[in-house]
């Protein structure tokens, strides 16, 4: 009987048990995940908003993570609607999406661009789109004053009129500060005067993002915003690969000039070594940031914490960040932190606020002391300078910033600057500042631009595989009439500086390529200016019979991060000139980006340069484009075109 008992209460328990868990999988809901994608170029957007609607009523919200991907959990089965935004993009609606208990429906989501920057949106409040399980469960990494308000009603939200991202709508000033450093535009060189040119190499794409932030503003830009070799450099190139000790490739390529027939483009290309992500040194980074109250505006930081959000997203244990910050004082805000520590990393950074004025001189002192306080011998030890560059407190002039710039660059320490903002941006200071501090300079007018910099490009920007990289070419008299330069105005060397090591140059990130074009005048085809005959120097006649098939020679100087003396590589290039048609797309598609250049100048040398021929040379030379970049570029010419239509 007592046995009897026993097996009824077991029973019992099973059925208990059995009918509990076939209600909990009644219960059980589905999972809705998927990714967020820019339509044109397909990279993911990190932080765009993602509400889950039934019946039109809001049900859940999150922010996508670095990736672009969300997740809701636990969805009950029904259909439901889903409402995608992102600063700069269309809103999307999708409706009838079907969930499914215990099953995985995926929906990825395209935006496509509004063609507005972060500076035109106009800010409004609305109600918190974010409920603190659905953050928690994708991941996503939330600042902590939206933490804070996620404990709120949506009427308490309300009524406290703050926006979940801290942005606050300052007065728009009614007059433009902006600098730009007088650029006066290479001119025809006779080849027998001056048969070397020498400068510096440019990788800097500063003025391809802000020439973007302008025309995606209905404008177009100011003439000296406009470096041409800045716009060539912004897109990269497919040249083979380095071979050999040298980490670099030389390109050399020779065709007709699109813009005047009766010239000729010659294309010279360098790749850097490429060094896989995942092989980079170990990287000691600061990050000096300016928090003062001209940065207290939706396009400067905000946009700066997300930006250096994405970077640090990227970071290993290997890895040290500290953060250093400039309003009326300098001062450190974070010391130097293991990289893996992210959430410390990102709590220091969503607790800037901007306020004060800016002393920015301060700031670049300690911060190369921190960084000069954790240096790592064989890393890459870098201080990253985010700022619009209105520096108006302590060294603030050109001179002082290049002096107190150049000082600090003897410590091994390199620099990267990222200009933010407009209406009182200072790119010629940031210029400057980069140029002389073994650095690189950016401007981010977006948060896909802080990708490209800080994330698709990461090697290129943060680690260093040559210094002082310096290129001098001799042109060939009996071939070559005439030549210019375009661009590199502002890297312009004398011809003994190339041969001096104590001159500073460039430098060339891992991966980065570098591009240069020359525009020449064939012997024979003579239009440009010329020069009486040299009285105290005579041609020498078995240079023509020794030489005769080059037009002319390529010379290479370049230094070891490390090291003090340079090394030369020497190329020649040879009198073969191909049609247009059968030229490269590295040939065709840098020619379009010069002749673009030529238009927004308004240059004296454009001839016969215009929008319908950037067109067609940029479209036909497209390529792979696998991160969309040349598509973007071929948009924005065609909003240029319309703009100056519009003048008209």
């Amino acid at each position: 009987m007592k046995t009897n008992k026993i097996i009824t209460k077991m029973i019992t328990l099973f059925l208990v048990i059995l009918m509990f868990n076939l209600t909990q999988a009644q219960n059980v809901g589905g999972i809705l995940k998927g990714k967020i994608t820019d339509q044109g170029n397909n990279s993911p957007l990190p932080f765009a908003n993602v509400v889950l609607l039934q019946g039109g009523k809001q049900i859940s919200g999150m922010m996508s993570d670095f990736d672009g991907k969300y997740a809701f959990n636990n969805i009950q089965p029904g259909k439901y609607e889903l409402n995608v935004s992102f600063t700069g993009y269309q809103t999307q609606q999708i409706k009838n999406i079907e969930v499914v208990a215990d099953k995985t429906a995926f929906l990825d989501v395209q935006l496509q661009s509004s063609g507005q920057s972060l500076d035109q949106l106009e800010i409004v409040e609305h109600e918190l789109p974010l409920i603190q399980q659905d953050v928690v469960s994708s991941g996503t990494i939330i600042r902590p004053e939206i933490k804070a308000m996620l404990g709120r009603s949506h009427g308490d939200y309300k009524k406290s009129k703050h926006l979940p991202y801290n942005y606050s709508p300052v007065p728009q000033e009614n007059f433009n500060t902006e600098g730009y450093a007088f650029v006066r535009e290479n001119d025809f060189k006779n080849t027998k005067a001056t048969p070397l040119s020498t400068f510096s190499i440019d990788v800097d794409a500063a003025s391809y993002a802000n020439i973007r932030r302008f025309i995606t503003k209905g404008q177009n830009p100011p003439v000296d915003a406009v470096r041409v070799e800045e716009m060539i450099n912004y897109f990269n190139y497919d040249y083979p690969a380095p071979r050999g000790e040298d980490p670099f490739s030389i390109t050399t390529e020779m065709s007709d000039c699109p813009w005047n027939k009766k010239h000729k483009l010659i294309h010279i290309g360098l790749q850097g070594e490429k060094i896989a992500t995942d092989n980079l040194p170990a990287s000691n980074l600061v990050f000096l940031l300016d928090v003062s109250g001209s940065m207290n505006s939706p396009n400067k930081l905000p946009l700066l914490k997300k930006s250096f959000g994405l970077l640090v997203n990227k970071l290993t244990e290997k890895d040290r960040v500290a953060i250093v910050v400039y309003a009326g004082a300098a001062g450190l805000v974070l010391e130097s932190t293991p990289g893996n520590q992210k959430e410390k990393i990102m709590n220091a950074l969503n607790q800037l606020s901007a306020g004060g004025s800016t002393a920015g001189g301060q700031g670049i002192k300690l911060a190369y002391k921190v960084a000069l306080n954790n240096f790592i011998k064989e890393g890459n030890n870098r201080v990253i300078l985010a700022t619009d560059g209105d520096f108006n407190v302590g060294a603030s002039s050109d001179g002082e910033m290049t002096r107190l710039i150049e000082e600090k660059r003897e410590s091994g320490v390199f620099l990267t600057c990222l200009g933010f903002g407009m209406g009182n941006y200072k790119d010629s200071k940031m210029e400057t500042i980069a140029d002389k501090g073994n650095g690189n300079y950016a401007y981010i007018d977006n948060i896909l631009e802080a990708k490209k910099v800080l994330v698709t490009e990461m090697g290129g920007t943060m680690h260093t595989i040559a210094k002082d990289v310096k290129l001098q070419l001799e042109f060939n008299p009996e071939k070559i009439a005439s030549y210019k330069l375009i661009g590199y105005e502002n890297r312009l060397l004398n011809d003994e500086d190339f041969n001096d090591d104590t001159k500073d140059a460039g430098e060339l990130g891992s991966g980065h390529t570098v591009t240069a074009l020359y525009e020449v005048v064939l012997k024979g085809d003579e239009d440009a200016p010329s020069v009486d005959p040299l009285r105290y120097q005579k041609n020498v006649p078995s240079a023509k019979e020794q030489y005769g098939d080059e037009l002319l020679t390529v010379k290479f100087r370049y230094k070891n991060p490390k090291e003090n003396k340079s090394k030369l590589i020497t190329k020649y290039l040879i009198n073969q000139s191909v049609s247009l048609n059968e030229s490269s797309d590295n040939f065709r598609f840098s020619a379009a980006v010069a002749q673009f250049g030529l238009l927004l100048k308004n240059s004296k040398h454009k001839a016969d340069a215009s929008y319908d021929n950037v067109l067609k040379l940029a479209k036909s030379s497209k390529g792979k484009d696998e991160h969309g970049y040349r598509s973007e570029f071929i948009r924005l010419v065609e909003m240029s075109e319309l703009q100056v239509s519009d003048l008209r």
